[in-house]
């Protein structure tokens, strides 16, 4: 999933750029695709580390979340018996 966002965000930020700098700035071929690419190419590095920091996170809080539901459901109460 991660690496889907990271992709998809890293394309919009090529697109975005290609219209920017090539329609809006009036830059060269050259200099549009060179912007646009390196953009693109940091754009895809942050957001592969937030994908991973998030799919940590989410996966540190499920972990968590289940030992808890296992206590609780393992643990017999006073009102068992």
């Amino acid at each position: 999933m991660a690496n889907r966002i990271a992709g998809v965000a890293a394309l919009i930020v090529f697109a975005v750029c290609l219209v920017v700098g090539g329609i809006e700035a009036d830059n060269t071929f050259t200099t549009t695709v060179e912007r646009a690419l390196t953009a693109m190419a940091v754009t895809l590095v942050i957001g592969l580390v937030l994908g991973a920091m998030a799919s940590k996170m989410l996966q540190e809080n499920l972990k968590s979340h289940e030992e808890k539901l296992k206590k609780e459901y393992t643990t017999p109460a006073q009102g068992d018996r």
